[in-house]
């Protein structure tokens, strides 16, 4: 499966998110998802979309869960020095 996540550019990410955030989702969807070989990208845009290419509805509909979940949490894996 592959997963594009695209972030606004008017969002404000701090150095370094967008590579933490493509490992940590990445993590979580192939502990979700480990038979299948999952690509993760992550990249700004003109406004936040998630697209999954590759999956039936019920796996997009739980990669789009993952995502706010990994969104919602990044106070616990996203460490800025």
């Amino acid at each position: 499966m592959r997963v594009e996540v695209t972030v606004a550019r008017t969002t404000q990410l701090p150095d370094g998110a967008i590579v933490a955030l493509v490992q940590e989702l990445t993590k979580r969807i192939n502990v979700q998802f480990p038979a299948t070989d999952n690509t993760v990208s992550v990249r700004y845009s003109s406004a936040h979309n998630l697209t999954v290419f590759g999956a039936p509805k019920e796996e997009k509909e739980r990669v789009s869960e993952i995502l706010q979940e990994t969104w919602e949490s990044a106070d616990d894996w996203f460490i800025t020095d």
